[in-house]
C-alpha cells in the first residue's frame, strides 16, 4: 500500500521522543510536523535527516483504513495503547 494523497495522518498522529532536524525536542502526538507540507506530504522522504520512525513506517489497510479520518483515528489509538501505563489515557 502507498501513502494516501494528502493525508499526513503519520506525520500527526504519533509523537517522536527525540529530536530531530528542525524539531530540536521531538513532537506530541496530535502535533503536526514542521515538515508536514501544505501537500500533507513529508517534506524530508528520501532525506537522511527523516526521522528513523517515520522512515520505518509502512502504511498498510489495518492502519490506513479507508479515509484520512480513519487513519489518524487508529494512529492515535495506537499512540494511546503504546504509552507508558502512567501516561496512558
Amino acid at each position: 500500500m502507498r501513502c494516501r494523497e494528502a493525508c499526513g495522518a503519520g506525520c500527526i498522529a504519533p509523537s517522536i521522543v527525540q529530536g530531530f532536524h528542525g524539531m530540536p525536542d521531538g513532537k506530541a502526538a496530535g502535533e503536526a510536523c514542521v515538515h508536514l507540507d501544505t501537500d500533507m506530504r513529508c517534506a524530508l522522504f528520501g532525506d537522511p535527516r527523516r526521522p528513523a520512525l517515520c522512515e520505518a513506517f509502512m502504511p498498510e489497510p489495518a492502519i490506513c483504513g479507508d479515509t484520512r479520518e480513519q487513519a489518524l483515528s487508529n494512529l492515535r489509538r495506537l499512540e494511546a495503547d503504546s504509552a507508558p501505563a502512567g501516561l496512558r489515557t
